[in-house]
């Protein structure tokens, strides 16, 4: 157990005093946790060392680390943000491993002393390319204003495709780009484009404070690493509605969902002003899961709606149990698809087997329907095609 008396006393770090072979062997198992394709590393005092590979947790090592250790390694990697963690019993920062690869990370006390997670970050920013995000997403680069938003739960990739889309206005237009992240994820050069990042916390105090400030620094895309609350958004909103692209993430689970979020997290007599709000500035969402392929690695499945007269229109008369089928019908003008359709297409082209598509649908029956039509389909194709081998075969003969 936690004497937290005794972490008081001893809160105050004196670097000169350690050795750092906790640190050496934390940075043992982050080259393992790269080298075996890992995303994530979870320390937990009292248990082993464990990786996420391939979206489930496995061990590294038979190595129990101890509570001591435990202590130990907070000190060796926080340093003089040490008092921060007795504090506050949760910290997060960045941590680099080196050149090719840094790490977003959440240090934190638990029953058996202390515990972390390290969030794999290359320093290299992938993109939208590398990501096979679907082609349509390309058009989010050239918007001017409105409100965009990456959507999902945690470890999906939401600040991944953030990050590609950031980098692609980067390379393409030239723009003053501020971030304003908790922590800093991916670190930006200049390019075509100005950018500033703002960490929260080191170079601003909140979020709705830094995107206030931000409105008066003359950007043209503002990037919010989290709308956490009701004034971040409203602000968000305020930004998107006077001529700035703002760029966001939320954990919901799809675009319904998203709007619904939004509007709900205000009193119900500012809901329909709120509505009305987000009906003219919203712009795009990207709700993904990441779903595992056949080669044993992660792609993403993303729903993809975007604004349009019938969506805005939805989303102003409160009709948002209409605006998945609006989704649905509107993939082959704007370039919109549904999760279902997302993972048809990821079938369709490989990527994924029949039972990952269906176990994570959103309409298991509809979606094998459509398995099973297009399976039809090829096996007839083939079979034509064999046919008609055999006849060029007979007619030679």
């Amino acid at each position: 157990m936690i004497n937290s008396r005794d972490l008081r006393q001893e809160s105050t770090v004196d670097v000169e005093t350690l050795d750092f072979k906790m640190l050496e062997k934390l940075k043992f198992y982050l080259q393992g946790l790269v080298k075996h394709g890992g995303s994530d590393l979870h320390i937990k005092s009292g248990s082993v060392y464990r990786g996420r590979i391939s979206g489930e947790l496995v061990p590294l090592s038979t190595e129990i680390l101890s509570h001591s250790d435990g202590i130990q390694m907070a000190k060796e990697v926080l340093r003089s943000r040490f008092a921060e963690l007795v504090e506050k019993k949760s910290v997060d920062f960045n941590f680099k491993l080196n050149d090719a690869y840094r790490f977003r990370g959440n240090m934190f006390f638990q029953t058996e002393g202390v515990s972390a997670v390290f969030r794999v970050i290359p320093v290299e920013i992938p993109s939208m390319k590398t990501l096979k995000l679907p082609e349509s997403i390309h058009k989010l680069c050239d918007l001017k204003r409105g409100l965009v938003l990456v959507t999902g739960p945690t470890g999906s990739g939401k600040s991944t495709t953030l990050a590609s889309i950031i980098d692609e206005v980067n390379k393409i237009h030239k723009k003053h780009i501020i971030t304003i992240e908790d922590p800093i994820e991916f670190v930006y050069q200049d390019k075509n484009s100005l950018i500033n990042q703002r960490a929260i916390g080191q170079d601003a105090l909140d979020f709705s404070t830094a995107l206030r400030a931000a409105l008066r620094e003359d950007p043209d895309i503002i990037l919010v690493g989290e709308m956490r609350d009701m004034e971040t958004i409203e602000t968000a909103m305020h930004a998107a509605e006077t001529g700035h692209l703002v760029l966001s993430t939320l954990h919901t689970v799809d675009a319904k969902d998203t709007i619904n979020r939004i509007i709900g997290m205000f009193p119900g007599n500012e809901q329909n002003k709120i509505r009305m709000s987000l009906a003219a500035t919203l712009q795009g969402v990207l709700s993904q899961r990441l779903v595992k392929t056949k080669d044993g690695k992660r792609a993403a499945a993303i729903e993809i709606l975007y604004r349009n007269a019938r969506i805005e229109s939805l989303i102003a008369d409160s009709r948002d149990s209409e605006i998945t089928d609006a989704i649905a019908e509107g993939k082959d003008i704007y370039g919109m698809q549904t999760f279902d359709q997302a993972l048809l297409d990821l079938y369709m082209r490989g990527i994924i087997d029949e039972n990952e598509a269906l176990v994570n649908a959103s309409n298991r029956g509809d979606l094998k329907m459509k398995i099973d039509n297009h399976n039809n389909l090829h096996g007839a194709a083939e079979t034509i095609d064999d046919a008609m081998i055999d006849l060029k075969v007979e007619e030679r003969a």
